[in-house]
């Protein structure tokens, strides 16, 4: 007797064991999600799917990004003629005047085409020391073309500087000091420098809106007379 209810106890307290170990487990709705995830609830964010995309960081929409082809202008877009280049050409004097003279006119600019005198009370000039005659005189001309020298000028005029060549006249020593040092380099060794204390007169070309084919013209006219200056300047 004692023994069968010894046992049936055994059982009781399995049976109790069991219940309390798995019980909970059992009686769990399959439908339902696990406890776990409702742990968590508050970091879930909802996102609002007509909201705009939040922007990427600068550097990598930079890598990512395609390089953009550059903005083509179009005929609309471009400045007008009339507003285009101005430019003035100087200081030139002598032969060095004439000889742009002459290579101005083939462009035909017309009013568009200027001249402005500069005076200076005094300056520097390079020359060849006056000669007795007329014909030594050429055969110093022939001298300098035959060693590229074209810009020249003989003074005519009855005095102590007849017949003397004028290669350049110059606002300062070291300018006129640096064109003798380019004529002495070409082989005009007569070529000597001195100051001048009669007035200094320059032309300055002025010209205005020039077109791109002009411009580009002018351009290279100039590199004929490396002693001048070409410069854009603001248009009237």
């Amino acid at each position: 007797m004692k023994k069968w209810i010894l046992a049936l106890l055994v059982l009781v307290n399995v049976i109790f064991f069991a219940v309390m170990h798995w019980g909970g487990s059992l009686t769990v709705d399959a439908n339902n999600p696990p406890a776990q995830a409702a742990l968590n609830a508050d970091k879930i964010k909802l996102l609002d799917m007509n909201a705009p995309a939040a922007s990427a960081p600068a550097s990598s929409v930079a890598a990512s990004a395609p390089a953009l082809a550059p903005v083509v202008q179009s005929a609309a877009t471009s400045p007008p003629i009339g507003k285009l280049n101005c430019m003035e050409w100087g200081e030139l004097s002598g032969t060095a005047l004439l000889r742009a003279e002459k290579a101005l006119a083939p462009l035909k600019l017309g009013n568009r085409l200027k001249q402005r005198l500069s005076e200076y009370a005094n300056g520097y000039w390079v020359y060849i020391a006056p000669m007795k005659t007329h014909a030594q005189v050429e055969q110093k001309i022939a001298q300098l073309k035959a060693r590229g020298v074209a810009d020249y000028f003989v003074i005519q005029e009855a005095g102590p500087w007849q017949y003397a060549i004028s290669l350049g006249v110059f606002k300062t020593e070291d300018a006129a000091k640096k064109y003798l040092g380019k004529l002495q380099g070409q082989g005009v060794k007569t070529a000597m420098l001195g100051e001048r204390t009669s007035k200094l007169k320059y032309t300055v070309f002025v010209l205005s809106h020039l077109e791109g084919t002009e411009s580009s013209q002018i351009a290279a006219l100039h590199k004929d007379f490396p002693e001048s200056e070409l410069k854009l300047v603001p248009c009237n």
